[in-house]
């Protein structure tokens, strides 16, 4: 994953982030891409379960679950939210087939599992959904494993950070990164 709540909080200490949208699930990133190739999502799951990238129950991924727990996670700490994963809008990739895919590469669209957020009558809402993304989005640009978040901020504007390698040891990273964190303002509270 993406360390970006140290990364935000250390380099973006005077901006106000309004809003974000990303592609923050590697598995169903994975699955859709390689659907764009002529595969199907059942035949990119079972190549991701057998690296050990996928659960062997998948549907949390697929259903949407897992973003939408991490879009509120991001709400929550960038936007200053107070929101669960059950309030974020979310619907999966299950029902999408191969040759949807397929057609909207033909009409020059990537089809993405896209979370994002924005400020509604003075607070935060998240979403998580199939969105068609022009070629030229960024986040279309990335494929396989590779996540990507676009932060809307109010001073220096959007800003891109991409992760062009999601697997075991970038999670394991992330999270590492947010534990030192934790650690470290535990330990200057208590001098």
């Amino acid at each position: 994953g993406i360390p970006i709540f140290n990364l935000a909080r250390e380099t973006l200490p005077a901006v106000s982030i309004s809003g974000f949208r990303g592609i923050v699930n590697s598995t169903t990133h994975h699955m859709l891409t390689a659907m764009e190739g002529g595969r199907e999502a059942g035949e990119a799951l079972a190549e991701m379960q057998a690296a050990g990238i996928a659960e062997a129950d998948a549907s949390f991924d697929v259903d949407g679950w897992d973003a939408a727990a991490k879009t509120a996670a991001l709400i929550n700490v960038l936007m200053n939210g107070r929101v669960t994963p059950r309030e974020i809008h979310r619907t999966g990739i299950g029902a999408i087939t191969g040759a949807e895919v397929r057609q909207a590469v033909a009409c020059g669209k990537r089809l993405r599992l896209i979370a994002s957020a924005r400020v509604e009558d003075g607070r935060p809402v998240g979403s998580v959904g199939p969105e068609l993304l022009s070629e030229d989005d960024v986040l279309a640009r990335l494929t396989g494993a590779q996540n990507g978040l676009v932060l809307e901020t109010d001073l220096p504007g959007e800003i891109g950070i991409i992760e062009l390698g999601s697997g075991l040891t970038q999670t394991a990273y992330a999270l590492l990164s947010d534990l030192v964190t934790v650690r470290k303002r535990l330990w200057d509270d208590a001098a």
